[in-house]
């Protein structure tokens, strides 16, 4: 008889698996809009994945169930500060920019210069060569309006 467990996947807390969460949580994303899978499959296979390793559970959750939920509050949100619609954008960038969206008006506790760039992070990594700048911009009059307060 062996005495095997299940694999155990470590979940984190902090800024780095803050970060973690954001990068899987725009693969979903990415996912999603491909694909069409529920949030709920998209969750649990992420969540199952050795990529996981890590990660903030809690904030990744949230970032592929709201994102997926608000999706079209989340589209008008960004009309006024895109240049086309954003179906029309690369799904990579469309997927930070949600992301990046849901955490400015609905995450106060996150900062504003940590919300856009950890996109503009993302971005380099993953979006069209100098897509990143165009994140930037993106976000950046996003936040002039949605945290006005903050950024005085």
């Amino acid at each position: 008889m062996t005495d095997e467990a299940p694999k155990q996947i470590a979940r984190g807390t902090g800024s780095r698996a803050r970060s973690l969460a954001r990068k899987l949580a725009m693969q979903a994303l990415y996912q999603w809009q491909l694909t069409q899978q529920s949030a709920d499959e998209i969750k649990q296979q992420y969540l199952e994945s050795d990529d996981s390793a890590g990660v903030d559970e809690d904030h990744f959750v949230e970032l592929v169930t709201e994102c997926i939920e608000r999706n079209v509050e989340i589209t008008l949100a960004l009309k006024p500060f895109v240049d086309r619609p954003l179906e029309q954008l690369d799904p990579v960038e469309a997927a930070i920019l949600m992301v990046g969206m849901h955490e400015l008006q609905k995450r106060p506790d996150i900062p504003y210069r940590v919300v856009i760039n950890e996109a503009v992070d993302l971005c380099k990594r993953f979006g069209a060569t100098d897509a990143h700048k165009y994140i930037n911009a993106v976000l950046d009059r996003a936040a002039r309006e949605i945290r006005a307060a903050e950024r005085k």
